[in-house]
């Protein structure tokens, strides 16, 4: 009777292939889902997690038995255990990385706060954050093309970006796969028939397109 609660605690051959099998396409498809840039943004960060809780269930069941022991209370208290561990880590990570982000303030990250709270000035140097808003400028996303596809603006004029296509958009500044900031600005995500305006902060000549098809896009200038 023993010697087959033993038996029956351990996996077999197979268990163990499909399980290693398993781990293997749960570990590549995410890795190859981040390297291809398909998906960007929180989207993809729940995803990769959606894929990291799964992974974990699998490592549990055909490498750790849980619940074929002969003493499952234990394995459901080691299950309970792990998984706030995890969700520590994880969601722990994220919350330190995001805030250290935002408190070592790189010039994009000073630009965008500065911007959110109209301060245009702190001990006489420039945040790049506008006083007064003028001009609000329209770019209108519909049956795969922006009009109009070349915008001309001064500082601190206003650029409104309407999605009238039936996907959801994700729209980026720059050249396609080398994407840049724009006034603080990284990625904007437009949900079907949503709008989202930014602040003109930033003097030049400029691009933004959509990320999952680069070839909806157009250019904005800002003049001084």
């Amino acid at each position: 009777m023993r010697s087959h609660e033993h038996k029956s605690s351990h996996g077999s051959i197979k268990s163990y292939v499909v399980g290693y099998l398993l781990s293997l396409a749960f570990t590549l498809v995410p890795y190859y889902m981040v390297r291809s840039g398909g998906m960007t943004g929180q989207k993809l960060l729940i995803t990769v997690l959606a894929f990291a809780f799964i992974q974990m269930f699998i490592q549990i069941f055909f490498f750790l038995h849980l619940g074929r022991g002969p003493k499952p209370f234990y394995n459901v208290i080691f299950f309970t255990a792990t998984f706030g561990m995890i969700l520590v880590v994880v969601f722990g990570s994220i919350f330190i990385m995001d805030n250290l982000y935002r408190n070592m303030s790189p010039a994009e990250v000073t630009t965008k706060i500065g911007e959110k709270e109209g301060i245009a000035e702190i001990a006489g140097k420039k945040t790049g954050g506008c006083q007064g808003l003028g001009v609000n400028h329209k770019a209108v996303i519909k049956d795969e093309l922006v009009t109009p596809d070349h915008i001309h603006a001064v500082l601190c004029d206003t650029l409104t970006i309407t999605n009238l296509d039936s996907i959801n958009r994700e729209i980026t500044f720059g050249e396609h796969e080398n994407h840049e900031a724009y006034g603080g600005v990284y990625e904007i995500s437009l949900a079907a028939g949503r709008s989202k305006t930014i602040t003109l902060n930033t003097a030049g000549q400029y691009k933004f397109h959509d990320h999952v098809d680069p070839t909806v896009g157009a250019f904005f200038t800002v003049e001084k």
